[in-house]
């Protein structure tokens, strides 16, 4: 901080030269984030929002309700009539809650105190901050020749100290959704609290399956599911941060509370405390906008883009590590290790990032940021390494 105040102007004109340095999703260069630029319209209403506090939401009752909505929309979305959750900062956070509210049903109604979390090695990181922060054990589940979570790997690793059994919707590194249909009966028999990480895939596989797409069910409709991770601010186009945690009962945010005296509520089950209002104002803006049948579109082209960079990269003679269930692709250079790959790609302007679980490879998410242009681009500097 200097002495003396600066211009407005020459702080903006700094600030320009300085984001000079970030990549622009707009330029289409940006190739392994599950992130995206947000529609205009949810940047507007964000703006609007910008000083509301969930964290109080008795002095911001309007806002509270947009968040009410969002939930049971997103609930709805999910095959669930009444949704419990909040809006929060993104996928770790909406995980973090889940993993918590699992632990302290388990010490609460079971007596659990050295807890394991069952995880597959395909899980996102943040289930690793979750156990550090919680004093749980990690237990890994292998997985199968489809890069699956392996379900007898499930039953063999349950034990009388697992807190709860996590699978994944649209898993980080490959796109990939594991059996959730099967592991939620494995749950709901062994009375195990049971979790799915959709961040990536809970704002795509809902309308790709009404749209005819061959995808497993993955919702409360499963009657093993207690809670679901959905990041808006993935395919939703909503301003980050904006992620989501659905429960199945209110009784897992019960189990979280704590006392807020001071506030105009009573307890408080997030994990932050003071919660921007903009995200879920934006949230509800954009879904609304866009509807059902404007999300179908979109997850749809972005499969489209999916298919055509995969049938482009086969041409060239690309190996393709898996047939991709969502908007993800990964690959390999026959003779180039993924990393030295992913170097010489980087000197050309694009930005990919290298899977690691279960295989290393150049992975691609195809969100909205990227058009076919971007990609034919892609494919040409391709065939030049080739």
């Amino acid at each position: 901080m200097k002495d003396e105040p600066m211009d407005k102007e020459d702080i903006l004109k700094k600030l320009s030269e300085i984001h000079k340095q970030d990549y622009d999703y707009v330029d289409g260069r940006i190739l392994g984030s599950m992130c995206t630029q947000a529609h205009p319209f949810a940047k507007e209403v964000y703006c609007k929002f910008l000083d509301t506090n969930l964290g109080d939401p008795g002095l911001f009752k309007g806002t509270k309700y947009l968040e009410d909505e969002v939930v049971r929309s997103i609930g709805n979305l999910l095959s669930l009539d009444e949704a419990y959750g909040n809006i929060v900062t993104g996928g770790t956070e909406a995980n973090i809650m889940a993993v918590r509210a699992a632990r302290n049903h388990a010490r609460k109604y079971k007596g659990i105190v050295d807890g394991e979390l069952i995880i597959p090695c395909s899980a996102h990181f943040s289930f690793k901050k979750a156990a550090d922060m919680l004093n749980l054990k990690i237990v890994e589940v292998n997985l199968d020749e489809n890069y699956k979570m392996d379900v007898e790997s499930v039953k063999r690793l349950i034990s009388d100290k697992t807190v709860a059994i996590v699978a994944i919707a649209g898993t980080t590194e490959l796109g990939l959704i594991d059996p959730i249909e099967e592991i939620s009966k494995i749950a709901h028999e062994n009375n195990i609290y049971f979790h799915v990480d959709a961040a990536f895939g809970g704002f795509s596989i809902p309308f790709l399956r009404d749209a005819g797409y061959d995808l497993p069910v993955f919702d409360f409709s499963l009657e093993g599911v207690c809670s679901i991770t959905v990041d808006p601010h993935k395919m939703g186009l909503a301003p980050i941060p904006a992620g989501g945690i659905i429960f199945r009962k209110e009784e897992y945010l019960q189990v979280m509370a704590v006392d807020s005296p001071y506030l105009t509520v009573k307890t408080q089950s997030t994990i932050v405390g003071t919660r921007i209002g903009a995200a879920s104002a934006a949230t509800y803006a954009i879904i609304n906008y866009f509807g059902k049948k404007g999300y179908s579109q979109l997850a749809q082209e972005l499969m489209d883009n999916t298919y055509y960079l995969k049938e482009g990269l086969q041409e060239i003679g690309y190996e393709i590590v898996c047939e991709p269930e969502l908007n993800l692709l990964a690959f390999n250079h026959p003779n180039i290790k993924p990393r030295d790959f992913a170097e010489k790609l980087e000197k050309l302007g694009w930005n990919v990032s290298v899977a690691k679980c279960p295989i290393e490879a150049i992975r691609v998410v195809l969100m909205n940021h990227i058009k076919k242009r971007h990609i034919k681009e892609l494919l040409e500097d391709l065939k030049e390494i080739y």
